[in-house]
C-alpha cells in the first residue's frame, strides 16, 4: 500500500477513534415535543433576581479572612438572618456556557457543545427567560446573547460591554462588575421617566440576570488566593446589597422580589476549569426574598466534608443541590411553565410557602421530567427494530399511570409529604430511564469502536512483519480466495441495511462501518500471520514470554504515569542503568555516562510541582542565559569556517541568538508591566509574535549537517518557549535535548554493537542525504525498544513540564507575553504550541536516529504507532461516565490527550522531516532535500 495512502487512512480512523468517545458518552440529552408544565397555584414572587458570580468558588464567598471576617458580609448576614444557603453542584465541564444552561434552562449540555462556540446556540433549548414575561440581562458579551437567540419572540434584552475590556491584563477587572451595577441603577433611573418601560418592569413573571465577570477575570490573571480575586468579592457583595436595596425603594418594599445569588462555575488554584476537581464543581448558592424560607438554626449537621467547620456556619442549615436544580426553584417561584428540557429537581427545602404549594410544585416538576422520558423512549422504539427493542423496565406505563394517580390523590387528601416522596420517586425513575434509552446504543457502538481499534492495530503490526521484516521472507504467497472481498461486501450491506432500517445517524455508519475494510484487509495478510506463527514457533518460548513481559511492562508503565507521574521518574532511572546492563559501557564511556547523568536529570522534572505553582521569572531568565550560553559556544567554531555558506550559517546563529535576548527581554518587560497592571505593552506583544513567526522558518536557513540543524531547531524554539513559560518548565526542554542528542549517539554504538552496520561519524552526516531505498536495513527486535524510547519521551514531555492528566492542564499566565484580552480559541492554540515544542523536539531526535540507524522512517513510525494504540485503547476501556466528577473528568481527559498525542504524531512527524530536511537560502533559489 502506498505509504502516503496509509497515513491519510490512519489519520481518518485515528479521528474517528477520538470523535467516538464523545458520540458514546456524550451526545446532546435534549428532546423536543413535550407540553409546557406549570404549578397551578400563584406564585409567591412577581419578579426574580438572579445574580451569577462568574468563576465564584464555594469556599472564596463562605470562609472568613485571616483576621476572622467575612469577605461578603452582606451575604453572609443573608444567610445566618434572611434567607437559605447550600452548595451548588455543577459538572464537568466547568465552563461558563454549560453552566449557565445548566442554571438558567435546567439541563447539563454535552461535551461538544463548548467547542461549537460560546455565543451561539448549537441546539435549540428552552429556558427559564425563555418562559418568562420579560427578562432583563446585563454582562458579558460571550453569555448574554446565547439565551436571547434561544428564545422565542422578542422579550429577552440584552445589555453588554465591548469583548475588549475583559482583559487578563487589564488594571482592574472588577469594572466589568461595576460596569453591570452601574448600568443596572441607570436602567431603573430611565424607568421612571419612561411608561413603557415603567409598565414592562411592573409586570409579573419577569427576571433581571445580572453576569458579573469580574472575579473569573482576576481568578484567571492572578489566580483564586490573590488579593485581587479576594478584593472583587468584597466589590460584589457591595454592589449586591446596593442592587437588593435599589429593588426595594423601586418597588416600595412590596416583598414580591425573589433574590438567588449564584456562580455557574470554581476555579482551580491555578486559575483554571473545565475538568471536575472540586475547586471547580463547588459554587455558592444564597437565596432570600419573596417564596425563600428563612434562616433555620440547627444544632447538628451531617455532611462528608469539614466545610461547615471551616467556615464557621455549623449552625445555619445548609442545603446542597444539584446545578439544574436552581432552574425549576426559579420557575416555581415566579410561576413560570418549568423549562421543557430541566433535568433539575425542585428543591422544595428552600420554599417558604403552604405544604399544597410543594406538593404541586414537585407533582409539576414530576410530569415534566416525565414528559421527557416518554418522548425519548417513544423515539427509540421507533427506530430501533421491535425484536430489539428492550424497554426500560422500572417504568412501565402502568407504574406511570399508578404513581400519578396516587400521588394526586395524595395531595386531594392532604398527605402533602408522601405527595412529595412519591413524586421524588418517579423523578429519579423518570431520570434513570431517561439515562437508560439516552446511552441505549452505548454498548453496541462500544463493540464496533474496539473492533475497529483492535482491526487496525492489527493491521499495522501485519504491515510492520510483511513490508519492514525478515520474518516472512523467502515464504510463498499464497493468492487469497476470491470469496473473501464478496464475504465483507456482503457484511457491509447487511450492516448499512441494518442501520438504514432503524434510521441511525450518520455517525454510526462511520463506527460501524469502519472494520468491514479494516478486518477485510488484515485477514488478506493472512499468509504474513500464519508465517509469524511459524517463525514463533522456532523461537524459544522462554525468550519469548521474556520479551512480551518486558513490552507489557512498558506499555503499563506508560498507563500508569497517566494516573502516577512518579513513574515517569522511575522509567528514567532504569534508562539511566541501560548502559550498564549491556556492554555499552565498555564501548562508550563518555556517551553512556552522559546518557545516564541527563537521564536522572530528565528524571527529576516529572516529580517537580504541578500547573498551580507559584510563578518563577528568575528560572525563566536563566534558562534563557543558558541557551545564551550553549549559543555562544557554537560562535567560534562558525567563524573559523570559510565561503558565503559559512557567513550565512553565522549570520543565522546571531539571529537566533538576538531572538533568544529578545525573548528574555519581553518576558521579564511583561511581567513587570503586568505585576505593576499596567497590561501587556503593544512592543512586547509585537516582538512574542515575531518570535513565535519566525521560530519555523529560521531553522530552515541553517546547515543541514545533523547537529548544526538540531541545535538550530532548539534554538529556535527554544526562544518561543521562554515567551510560553513561567517557571521551571523553562530549563525541561534544554535537559530533553541534552538527552536528545546523546541518544542518538547511543543509537549508533548499539547499531554498532550488534554489528547491523559499520559506524558512520555523525559529522559527516547530513538532513539532506539522499538515502538509497537499497540503504534501509530490515526490522530488528531492538527496533521495538527504539520506539518505545521515543514514546516515553513523548509521554515524559507531556508530564515533565508540569501538566497533569486532566483538559484543565493549563496556566493562562503563559500566554502573556502574546495576549492578555479574553479569546479562548487563540489562547488555547497557544498553550497547545506549548505543550508540543518538547514533543517537536523529540520527534527531530527521531529523525536523526532513523537517519544515523539506516531505518525507513515509516517502519519505525508504525511500531510507535502501535504502541499508541495499544495505550488508548486502555483508556478507552477507562472511560467512565459514573462517579465522582473529578474521575469522570480524569477518563475523559486521559483517552482525549493519549488519542490527540497519536493524531499529533502524524503532523509532527511530518513537521520534523520539513524542519530538518528542508533547505532555504537567504539568497537564491529555496533547495529542497529529500530523505
Amino acid at each position: 500500500m502506498n505509504m502516503l495512502l496509509f497515513f491519510t487512512l490512519g489519520l481518518f480512523v485515528h479521528f474517528v477513534f477520538f470523535v467516538s468517545i464523545f458520540d458514546i458518552y456524550f451526545t446532546s440529552p435534549l428532546v423536543h415535543g413535550m407540553t409546557p408544565q406549570f404549578t397551578p397555584l400563584p406564585p409567591p414572587a412577581k419578579r426574580l433576581v438572579l445574580f451569577v458570580a462568574d468563576g465564584l468558588r464555594a469556599d472564596a464567598l463562605y470562609e472568613l479572612d485571616e483576621n476572622g471576617n467575612s469577605r461578603a458580609p452582606f451575604l453572609r448576614n443573608i444567610i445566618m438572618y434572611e434567607g437559605s444557603w447550600g452548595i451548588s453542584h455543577t459538572r464537568v465541564p466547568t465552563e461558563s456556557r454549560p453552566g449557565h444552561v445548566a442554571l438558567i434552562a435546567g439541563f447539563y449540555e454535552d461535551v461538544s457543545a463548548v467547542a461549537k462556540g460560546w455565543k451561539e446556540n448549537p441546539v435549540e433549548f428552552d429556558s427559564l427567560f425563555n418562559e418568562s414575561k420579560y427578562t432583563w440581562s446585563w454582562g458579558s458579551p460571550d453569555i448574554l446573547p446565547m439565551f436571547a437567540k434561544g428564545a422565542s419572540g422578542d422579550h429577552v434584552y440584552t445589555y453588554s460591554y465591548d469583548a475588549k475590556t475583559e482583559d487578563f491584563g487589564a488594571n482592574d477587572a472588577t469594572k466589568l462588575d461595576t460596569w453591570v451595577f452601574d448600568n443596572v441603577k441607570d436602567f431603573f433611573d430611565t424607568a421612571r421617566n419612561n411608561q413603557s418601560l415603567f409598565s414592562k418592569i411592573n409586570e409579573e413573571k419577569i427576571v433581571f440576570f445580572l453576569h458579573l465577570l469580574g472575579i473569573d477575570t482576576n481568578g484567571h490573571a492572578h489566580r483564586p488566593s490573590s488579593r485581587d480575586y479576594k478584593d472583587n468579592i468584597k466589590k460584589v457583595d457591595d454592589g449586591v446589597k446596593e442592587i437588593v436595596s435599589m429593588f426595594k425603594h423601586f418597588y416600595g418594599n412590596d416583598g414580591k422580589t425573589t433574590f438567588i445569588f449564584t456562580s455557574d462555575h470554581g476555579m482551580t488554584d491555578w486559575g483554571f476549569h473545565g475538568a471536575g476537581h472540586p475547586s471547580e464543581t463547588l459554587t455558592p448558592l444564597v437565596t432570600w426574598g419573596a417564596g425563600i424560607k428563612y434562616a433555620q438554626k440547627v444544632s447538628a449537621q451531617q455532611f462528608d466534608d469539614a466545610f461547615l467547620k471551616e467556615w464557621r456556619l455549623e449552625n445555619w442549615k445548609r442545603q446542597d443541590i444539584n446545578q439544574a436544580d436552581i432552574a425549576p426553584l426559579m420557575a416555581s417561584l415566579i410561576g413560570v411553565p418549568f423549562p421543557l428540557n430541566s433535568v433539575g429537581i425542585l428543591p422544595v427545602d428552600y420554599l417558604n410557602n403552604t405544604d399544597l404549594f410543594k406538593a404541586e410544585s414537585m407533582f409539576t416538576n414530576a410530569v415534566q421530567i416525565l414528559e421527557q422520558f416518554k418522548v425519548k423512549m417513544t423515539q427509540k422504539k421507533e427506530v430501533t427494530l421491535p425484536f430489539l427493542f428492550t424497554p426500560f423496565k422500572l417504568l412501565s406505563d402502568s407504574k406511570q399511570l399508578n404513581i400519578l394517580r396516587k400521588a394526586r390523590s395524595y395531595i386531594k387528601q392532604g398527605k402533602f409529604d408522601e405527595a412529595v416522596s412519591l413524586c421524588k420517586e418517579l423523578i429519579h425513575l423518570a431520570l434513570e430511564g431517561l439515562s437508560y434509552y439516552h446511552t441505549y446504543d452505548r454498548f453496541f457502538l462500544g463493540i464496533n469502536v474496539v473492533a475497529g481499534f483492535v482491526g487496525w492495530t492489527s493491521y499495522a503490526s501485519l504491515l510492520i512483519i510483511k513490508s519492514h521484516s525478515n520474518l516472512t521472507r523467502g515464504l510463498t504467497v499464497k493468492k487469497s480466495s476470491h470469496l473473501l472481498p464478496y464475504g465483507f461486501l456482503a457484511a457491509g450491506l447487511l450492516v448499512a441495511l441494518f442501520l438504514l432500517i432503524q434510521a441511525c445517524p450518520w455517525t454510526y455508519y462511520v463506527y460501524c462501518l469502519l472494520p468491514v475494510p479494516i478486518w477485510y484487509a488484515v485477514l488478506r495478510e493472512f499468509q504474513v500471520v500464519q508465517d509469524l506463527v511459524a517463525s514463533l514457533l522456532t523461537f524459544p518460548l522462554s525468550h519469548f514470554v521474556g520479551y512480551l513481559l518486558v513490552f507489557t511492562v512498558g506499555i503499563e508503565v506508560l498507563v500508569l504515569s497517566f494516573f502516577y507521574r512518579y513513574m515517569l521518574t522511575a522509567g528514567l532511572i532504569v534508562f539511566a542503568g541501560w548502559p550498564f546492563l549491556t556492554k555499552l559501557w565498555t564501548q562508550a564511556k563518555i556517551t553512556s555516562l552522559s546518557w545516564t547523568v541527563f537521564s536522572l536529570l530528565l528524571a527529576v522534572f516529572p516529580l517537580m510541582p504541578v500547573v498551580g505553582r507559584t510563578p518563577d521569572i528568575s528560572l525563566v531568565m536563566g534558562a534563557g542565559l543558558l541557551v545564551l550560553l550553549l549559543s555562544l559556544f557554537a560562535v567560534p567554531s562558525l567563524i573559523k569556517r570559510k565561503g558565503s555558506l559559512a557567513k550565512e550559517e553565522l549570520l543565522v546563529h546571531l539571529l537566533q541568538i538576538l531572538s533568544t535576548v529578545l525573548s528574555m527581554y519581553v518576558v521579564y518587560s511583561t511581567n513587570s508591566s503586568l505585576l505593576r497592571k499596567q497590561g501587556l505593552p503593544l512592543m512586547n506583544q509585537i516582538l512574542s509574535w515575531a518570535v513565535l513567526a519566525s521560530s519555523l522558518v529560521v531553522p530552515l536557513l541553517s546547515s543541514p549537517a545533523l547537529f548544526q540543524r538540531l541545535f538550530s531547531i532548539l534554538l529556535s524554539l527554544m526562544s518561543t518557549y521562554l515567551l510560553l513559560s513561567t517557571g521551571y518548565e523553562a530549563l525541561f526542554p534544554l535537559v530533553l535535548s541534552c538527552l536528545m542528542f546523546v541518544w542518538i549517539h547511543m543509537e549508533q554504538e548499539t547499531l554498532q554493537q550488534s554489528g547491523i552496520s559499520c559506524k558512520k561519524k555523525l559529522a559527516s552526516i547530513q538532513f539532506s542525504y539522499t538515502m538509497d531505498i537499497t540503504q534501509f536495513r530490515q526490522l530488528y527486535l531492538d527496533d521495538i525498544r527504539r520506539a518505545f524510547f521515543l514514546v516515553f519521551f513523548l509521554v515524559t514531555a507531556f508530564f515533565g513540564t508540569g501538566n497533569i492528566a486532566s483538559i484543565n492542564s493549563f496556566e493562562l499566565a503563559s500566554v502573556y507575553c502574546f495576549l492578555t484580552v479574553f479569546s479562548p480559541f487563540m489562547m488555547g492554540a497557544l498553550m497547545m504550541w506549548k505543550i508540543l515544542i518538547p514533543f517537536v523536539l523529540v520527534m527531530c531526535a527521531f529523525e536523526a536516529v532513523q537517519l544515523t540507524t539506516q531505518l525507513s522512517s515509516k517502519s519505525l513510525f508504525l511500531i510507535v504507532l502501535v504502541i499508541s494504540d495499544i495505550m488508548a485503547l486502555h483508556f478507552f476501556f477507562l472511560v467512565k461516565d459514573y462517579g465522582s466528577w473529578l474521575d469522570i473528568g480524569t477518563s475523559i481527559s486521559h483517552y482525549v490527550i493519549v488519542m490527540s498525542m497519536t493524531i499529533f504524531l502524524v503532523f509532527l512527524n511530518g513537521l520534523a522531516q520539513v524542519l530538518t530536511t528542508k533547505k532555504l537560502r537567504l539568497r537564491g533559489k529555496p533547495k529542497s532535500h529529500h530523505m
